[in-house]
């Protein structure tokens, strides 16, 4: 199986304009066990509340009943089971959970997609692709601004964006590099597989649901057409100065020379977006003066320094090397940061009844997850406030175990000279 899905990732590679028209088979027995064996069997269960050990105790008999459906076009999606987790906002984010076997469904939909659409994608896609993420995307927005002459940034953010993809725009442009009905109609069983939100059905018109294993690939698909492929073919082209855009997932950035080109951009930015039935959201986007040659116009005007902008939990802003030449560094967001802070009180809040032992090493395991996200280069002072504000609330949880206070600042401090708190480490190098 491995080396047909190779051979059609070649294919694509080497002859972009072919088009597939007969896939569907290799969704067999073998694709399907293999996407079995691949799935966490820890995840959340959907509203049949089968998990991967209950599948697995039929195996054999489940995934040959799963084939013959799949053949006859008698398989059909359930809807997913939606549930709410926290945004770091206050606000909640809903996800999709469907049952275990759409999940093998889905993940070898999904492995079918990429292997056409990886060769197809721009190396300024970052989001949810094999092999690349957050990391690549910061380190290229840096080198795009200090290697060239960008004085502009458009921040634009798309409201809701993952709830408004336009099921018939998203079929016609998956028609475009496939037109095996099958896989095309199993694609649209998805989309239109409906909601199951506290005991209600709700009917999906739009959207793909965040939790569904080929939501991010279709996701992908989707921003392709609608921004990166208008921008390389139109506004890239176009573009008498300097120009670089930047996308993970549905958050972007996008550097200019130029104002009149930034501005123009925006505004065909906007008009853009509506057609594919997307919208901005206006409170967090923006255009603004950013860069080597913003920094000096703004000291030439009595401005203050260059305005900042955030992507990916991390604030960009102008500043200078120890020779004093002019360098883009980035620290975590105050906005991300408060987040995660809140999120360590109540996690710490919850676990404080644990063993003092056992608590310290879950808290080191979740705070070398924060290092390695966040320990870039010159990111070192954020990353100590962290672990100071860390203690500080762990200082407080273990004082209200009783009645009676339990540690002094002292008590605390010869304490972790048994149970040591995980020491913040750089982990990426902005200058490699």
């Amino acid at each position: 199986m491995e080396t047909k899905l190779k051979r059609i990732a070649q294919i694509s590679k080497e002859q972009p304009k072919t088009v597939f028209t007969s896939i569907y088979h290799l969704i067999n027995e073998e694709l399907l066990l293999q996407c079995h064996k691949e799935l966490d069997g820890n995840k959340a269960v959907g509203i049949d509340k089968m998990t991967k050990d209950m599948y697995n105790a039929n195996l054999e008999e489940n995934i040959k009943d799963l084939v013959t459906r799949l053949k006859n076009k008698a398989y059909k999606p359930a809807p997913a089971l939606r549930v709410y987790i926290p945004k770091g906002n206050g606000k909640m984010r809903p996800l999709g959970i469907s049952i275990y076997e759409d999940k093998i469904v889905q993940l070898a939909l999904k492995k079918l997609l990429e292997v056409i659409y990886e060769p197809k994608f721009k190396d300024n896609m970052f989001g949810f692709r094999p092999n690349i993420g957050c990391h690549q995307a910061i380190k290229y927005v840096r080198k795009e601004i200090m290697s060239r002459r960008i004085n502009y940034i458009v921040d634009a953010d798309i409201k809701g964006f993952f709830d408004h993809i336009n099921h018939e725009w998203l079929m016609k442009m998956l028609e475009l590099n496939i037109q095996d009905k099958n896989i095309l109609g199993l694609i649209k069983k998805y989309l239109k597989a409906g909601i199951m939100d506290d005991g209600k059905y709700i009917e999906t018109l739009e959207g793909s649901a965040q939790g569904n294993i080929v939501s991010p690939v279709l996701a992908n698909i989707y921003m392709h057409y609608v921004l990166v492929n208008w921008y390389k073919v139109i506004v890239e082209k176009k573009s008498k100065g300097a120009t670089f855009l930047v996308v993970y997932a549905d958050d972007f950035i996008t550097g200019f020379q130029y104002k009149s080109e930034a501005e123009a951009y925006y505004k065909a930015l906007e008009k853009r977006m509506n057609k594919f039935g997307l919208e901005l959201e206006s409170s967090k986007s923006r255009l603004l003066a950013f860069g080597r040659f913003a920094e000096n116009d703004r000291k030439q005007k009595g401005l203050g320094k260059p305005e900042t902008f955030d992507f990916l939990g991390f604030t960009f802003y102008c500043s200078k090397t120890r020779n004093g030449k002019f360098c883009v560094n980035m620290k975590t967001s105050r906005k991300k940061f408060k987040q995660k802070v809140k999120a360590m009180k109540l996690w710490l809040y919850e676990n404080r009844d644990v063993k003092t032992k056992d608590l310290v090493k879950a808290l080191n395991r979740k705070l070398l997850g924060h290092y390695h996200y966040y320990g870039v280069s010159n990111n070192g002072r954020m990353m100590y406030n962290f672990r100071q504000r860390t203690i500080e609330m762990l200082f407080k949880v273990l004082n209200k175990r009783s009645n009676r206070r339990s540690y002094s600042w002292d008590g605390l401090n010869e304490m972790f000279k048994v149970y040591k708190i995980q020491m913040p480490k750089i982990y990426v190098s902005l200058f490699e």
